[in-house]
């Protein structure tokens, strides 16, 4: 039994050269027993060895016939051990037969998008030759590689810009910009848990979430893993432009939460949700505020000044450095 004082994840916000960024103190128990239970064998120890106390891992990668590889703080590191460290076909079998407790069947439809959760939190990506059927992918005939996605949430991580998100117990409509890797999604955690729970600036409110990649709640055998608030209602696994029109037709949200636009169909119900008074809360890929602005997708969020806040999160020294907040008109407060 791992101490409670160890699970923890505590985060500060620090200055790096004039420009925020939020930090995490962190240890290899950080909830990572789910994760070094489905590893092979072989490498559990000596993978647990190289991890230090302060790293704060990321991902853990397993190849057929490749070394492994695993990332800590945005650095690519290689699993060295005394003997030959390259993943066998078999190994990757065996990861799979862990996390699914050997019941892939039970795993079927999230196995077609490409991932399985597990306890956690904690996302398994996953490759390899594919089975396909006339709606789309229907299984795995074979998988070659494993990408073990370790879920952080950092409670606090938006202390930074919540002042910049609420006027008068009110939450502004916003949108986070950051590469892929940068942090947004973690930010958008705390931000629901903070806006459900209430803070300094406002007091609870009903949030609406669609996790459709099961990142945002962490679910796992139905029950989120990650704390969203007292007064978050969770659609998990389901496509955020369904999940959207079902949250407001019967959960009556003030703030919706969805992770990752990107087609016309979201933006469309999206736009929806605003229009029918629904304050929102989304993020997307991107450089920069210039980059989203450009495109024509969001042209018409832009136009009427729909969002009224974007964070946009840059690469730095840290995952989830802050570039900056701006407002509806573009303008830099922050």
């Amino acid at each position: 039994m791992i101490p409670a004082l160890f699970l923890c994840i505590f985060s500060s916000v620090s200055q790096y050269n004039g420009v925020k960024r939020w930090t995490k103190v962190n240890n290899k128990t950080n909830n990572l027993e789910s994760i070094w239970k489905i590893l092979p064998l072989r490498i559990r120890d000596p993978l647990s060895a190289q991890i230090s106390d302060k790293d704060v891992l990321q991902e853990i990668r397993l190849r057929a016939g490749q070394k492994v590889l695993f990332y800590c703080d945005g650095q690519e590191h290689t699993l060295k051990t005394k003997e030959n460290c390259m993943i066998t076909p078999e190994e990757v079998q065996e990861t799979i037969q862990y996390a699914t407790g050997y019941s892939l069947y039970a795993y079927e439809q999230e196995l077609k998008q490409g991932y399985i959760t597990i306890e956690g939190g904690h996302r398994i990506g996953i490759a390899g030759q594919v089975i396909m059927e006339q709606n789309g992918v229907r299984n795995f005939r074979y998988i070659s590689s494993v990408n073990i996605r370790v879920a952080h949430q950092v409670r606090g991580c938006a202390d930074a810009v919540m002042p910049y998100l609420t006027s008068q117990g009110n939450v502004y409509s916003t949108l986070i910009i950051a590469p892929p890797g940068c942090g947004k999604t973690t930010l958008l955690r705390d931000m629901i848990r903070q806006i459900a729970n209430g803070c300094d600036y406002l007091k609870g409110k009903t949030v609406g979430v669609v996790d459709e990649r099961s990142e945002l709640g962490g679910c796992y055998l139905g029950i989120r893993q990650n704390d969203l608030g007292v007064r978050t209602d969770l659609l998990d696994a389901c496509p955020k432009a369904d999940g959207m029109l079902m949250l407001i037709r019967s959960m009556g949200p003030e703030v919706i939460a969805v992770d990752e636009i990107g087609s016309a169909e979201e933006v469309g119900i999206l736009r929806y949700a605003m229009h029918c008074g629904c304050r929102t809360l989304a993020t997307v890929h991107g450089e920069s505020y210039q980059e989203i602005r450009d495109k024509p997708l969001f042209e018409e969020f832009f136009r009427l000044r729909l969002f009224e806040r974007y964070i946009v999160l840059c690469r730095g020294e840290r995952i989830g450095q802050l570039e900056g907040v701006y407002d509806h008109q573009g303008t830099k407060i922050c």
